[in-house]
């Protein structure tokens, strides 16, 4: 399966950290049970942020690249801001930067480009709670993020802002991100947050980009 190929060497780094076990999200959540797909997408953010190290391979990047250009910037979010320690790799399993830090998220220089790949401040990078402070910013993170299904723009963040809704993939992007919304106007009263998406869903909040095939969606700032 899709991911597996990773395994071998993610082990083997796993190790070297003198770690006995590794999960991957890639290969370790059945999503033909709608029961574990629920629970993964409604706990995924706890994982990661109790998880000792987290382990990024960035396909693409070599050894002497940034990785501001790395495609895992435009699809992940709280895989970046749940955990506490975390560690970059590249295409070939060397550490970004050969940087021997034990946490890149203690790095200045790290931080600094993490900054201008993502547009998210150092602090929330280093320190991050999920919830509603700040709901605005944390929706305008999203506005460059990319999923292959389309509902997942709204699952892939019920853990930013610590919201439990049922998963259902047999509903549309537009219904699924307007529950979303419709559930953090509730929690934080503040009827203003969806203002800045734009409009091309009766939601006010997503666009198909025509440049991306599979049907990928993506959260876009209002230009006014």
């Amino acid at each position: 399966k899709r991911g597996f190929w990773k395994t071998p060497s993610l082990l083997c780094h796993r190790g070297e950290q003198d770690y006995l076990w590794a999960w991957s999200d890639t290969c370790c959540i059945d999503k033909d049970s709608s029961a574990e797909l629920q629970e993964a997408i409604g706990s995924m953010f706890v994982w990661y942020r109790r998880s000792a190290l987290s382990i990024t391979y960035l396909t693409g990047v070599s050894d002497t690249n940034s990785f501001l250009s790395s495609e895992w910037f435009e699809r992940t979010l709280q895989e970046l801001l749940a955990p506490e320690r975390l560690l970059f790799y590249t295409q070939t399993w060397s550490l970004y930067m050969n940087l021997r830090s034990s946490n890149h998220k203690t790095d200045v220089a790290v931080l600094e480009e993490l900054g201008r790949a993502t547009g998210i401040e150092s602090r929330f990078l280093t320190n991050f709670s999920p919830g509603m402070d700040d709901a605005r910013s944390r929706l305008q993170w999203a506005s460059s993020r990319r999923t292959t299904r389309p509902e997942d723009i709204a699952y892939s963040l019920f853990g930013i802002f610590d919201i439990h809704l049922p998963v259902l993939y047999s509903e549309s992007a537009e219904i699924a991100l307007g529950r979303l919304l419709a559930e953090i106007i509730s929690q934080s009263g503040d009827i203003s947050v969806p203002d800045w998406v734009g409009e091309a869903s009766r939601f006010a909040s997503l666009r198909r980009s025509p440049h991306i095939k599979h049907h990928r969606y993506y959260l876009l700032p209002n230009p006014t």
